[in-house]
């Protein structure tokens, strides 16, 4: 602990592992602690399967026999997918951290509508093949498809009429004579947007959004979605394997005693009576009460489940979005499931998770149209988590401090979040164009 290290990051969460591993590569010594004795934080897979009953309902807790070996099972707290084409899948190439991971694509991506669930048409034959929309809505959501593909910032000839900085998405919307039913599944199901904010915003950026759902999708298959064999558990783990290789050091079981300032600026992290100096410190917001404000809550409900979820062509992964305005709420409510195809349960079980953002004094009843979509559920655990961002940006006390997990089922707001702190940290952004060459050479990788 007498060494003197470029970084010190606090928490083993998803993003301080990935910004761990990032800075690792490019040459910087990171010392990485974690009071808890297992990887993973907030987003731990626990496993076997008693330490998930031990984890909501206490030690004296078991599970029912007719769930199999616990061994069977990786229960992510807060699972995530992975879009293929994605952010995240270039910051994992870039470490290099895939060569200790395997992913399979998830096979179902649907929408809610009027009471129902529909597949998620994602290009112009699936539009036109689609229930979820009229015979002549199907001709303008493939017309407007072809042109969010062909869309391009740097060539007005594809804008026809429409501005990437000044018009906004309903612009666009209204220009192909779109219904508020597919600017609804467009907007949340495939620009992946939490609420109806982005409607009056410039529309570059939710262009570019259906763009990489589409082209994650022509990429791998059935969804844009990949999700690692055995639960995102392995993603931190990965990254401790890795950190050794650049000379980094991972401590589990390390008690933070103090986040030691000099003149306002950080200087070192106490553990035990002994002092690791830094330069500058990333955690999650659980490290640094005095440092973050609470901006929300999170509910979520993981269930057991012995079946797919109905209407979903019985496929063995899935997601389902259900947009805000269809449900009477102000935000989305996400559902996903994972199963023992990707060996994370035991043979013939599958697990759902549902989540959204609190709005009432009930956030439990706020579930209920996620958790209707699931046939009879086996089990259930409920957990309400409170959100937190912090409250400077860390550029002068040199303490960057990461965003609580929103409710998403999908990486895009955790990539922004780690891209953002990147820049900070080192202050330059980081080059995503330059990856892309890697992608190409270790793609089969992804394939199932």
């Amino acid at each position: 602990m007498d060494e003197e290290y470029d970084v010190i990051v606090l928490g083993t969460g998803l993003k301080e592992c990935l910004l761990s591993g990032l800075l690792s590569v490019s040459g910087k010594k990171v010392l990485h602690m974690d009071r808890n004795k297992y990887y993973g934080g907030d987003s731990a897979s626990l496993t076997p399967l008693e330490q998930l009953y031990s984890h909501f309902r206490g030690e004296e807790a078991k599970p029912d026999e007719k769930f199999g070996r616990g061994r069977d099972w990786n229960v992510d707290l807060i699972p995530k997918f992975i879009m293929a084409n994605g952010n995240l899948v270039k910051l994992l190439l870039h470490t290099g951290v895939t060569r200790y991971l395997e992913f399979k694509s998830v096979e179902g991506s649907y929408v809610f509508k009027g009471g129902k669930i529909f597949k998620v048409p994602a290009d112009e034959k699936e539009a036109l093949a689609s229930s979820l929309m009229g015979m002549f809505e199907k001709r303008r959501f493939r017309n407007f498809l072809v042109y969010a593909q062909e869309f391009d910032e740097k060539d007005p000839k594809t804008w026809k009429g429409i501005s990437p900085t000044e018009s906004t998405m309903q612009d666009v919307y209204t220009k192909f004579g779109l219904d508020s039913n597919t600017a609804d599944f467009t907007g949340h199901a495939l620009a992946l947007h939490r609420d109806d904010t982005y409607k009056s915003e410039p529309c570059l950026a939710s262009l570019k959004r259906v763009r990489l759902y589409s082209d994650s999708l022509a990429r791998y298959g059935k969804t844009p979605y990949l999700y690692p064999l055995y639960g995102l558990g392995e993603l931190p783990q990965g990254f401790a394997r890795l950190s050794a290789i650049y000379g980094g050091t991972y401590m589990l079981d390390k008690p933070i005693e103090e986040i030691v300032m000099t003149d306002g600026v950080v200087t070192g992290v106490k553990s035990e009576g002994e002092t690791a100096k830094t330069k500058c410190v990333i955690g999650d917001p659980s490290y640094f009460n005095d440092k973050v404000k609470k901006i929300g809550q999170v509910v979520r409900c993981i269930c057991i489940l012995n079946h797919p979820i109905p209407n979903t062509k019985d496929s063995v992964s899935s997601q389902i979005i259900i947009p805000q305005n269809q449900v009477g709420r102000k935000s989305d409510i996400y559902v996903c499931m994972v199963s023992y195809s990707h060996s994370v349960a035991s043979k013939g079980h599958f697990i759902a998770m549902v989540s959204t953002t609190v709005e009432t004094a009930s956030p439990h009843d706020e579930l209920k149209p996620g958790l209707d979509l699931l046939g009879p559920v086996e089990d259930k655990f409920f957990s309400v988590s409170d959100l937190y961002e912090p409250l400077d940006d860390g550029t002068k006390n040199k303490v960057f401090v990461s965003r609580s997990y929103d409710a998403t089922t999908h990486f895009e707001t955790v990539c922004d979040d780690i891209m953002d702190i990147y820049a900070r940290v080192t202050g330059s952004p980081f080059d995503l164009a330059a990856v892309q060459a890697t992608i190409e050479t270790v793609q089969q990788q992804f394939q199932e």
